[in-house]
């Protein structure tokens, strides 16, 4: 597996990425695919690489792609689900179902943590279904919870000690 900067060419990738990354727990009926157009979720790629801290990169193997992290800071007026703050860039994150489980996940966030490292970014942000698998994925690599409702977490990982 290769993990490389999206490519301009292939911003429509996220899209697909981000419906991927809506969690729908096993058995219940997915969202329609055009969900991903409505406000709250377009955010997250609508206008992609408008800044630097725009920062994409996609798992391949075999110019197959598997999956794609990436993260975009928000703003208090047009905040994301897992904002905290203007200066920390939110993740989202999506592996495609038959390569699930097998360190795709985890090789993309180590690989944007060195990203975002790199431009001195003190610590990133997501929000997770409480009931998505990935929870465990993200405690195990140092996301700590900071805000939690009834179905969802919002958590942050420092990348400066």
């Amino acid at each position: 597996m290769t993990i490389r900067a999206l490519k301009n060419s292939e911003s429509d990738f996220l899209s697909e990425m981000l419906y991927e990354a809506i969690f729908v727990p096993e058995g219940a009926v997915p969202f329609p695919r055009n969900i991903i157009r409505e406000p709250s979720l377009s955010i997250y790629f609508t206008n992609w690489g408008k800044d630097h801290f725009d920062v994409a990169l996609v798992a391949v193997e075999k110019e197959q792609r598997l999956g794609a992290i990436w993260g975009r800071l928000f703003s208090e007026k047009q905040p994301g689900y897992g904002f905290i703050d203007a200066t920390t860039p939110e993740l989202s994150m999506a592996v495609q179902p038959a390569f699930r489980n097998q360190g795709v996940g985890t090789g993309l966030l180590k690989a944007i943590f060195q990203k975002y490292q790199q431009l001195k970014v003190d610590q990133l942000s997501l929000s997770v279904v409480r009931a998505n698998p990935a929870c465990r994925l993200y405690q195990r690599l140092g996301f700590e919870v900071v805000t939690s409702t009834a179905k969802s977490w919002t958590m942050v990982k420092r990348l400066k000690q």
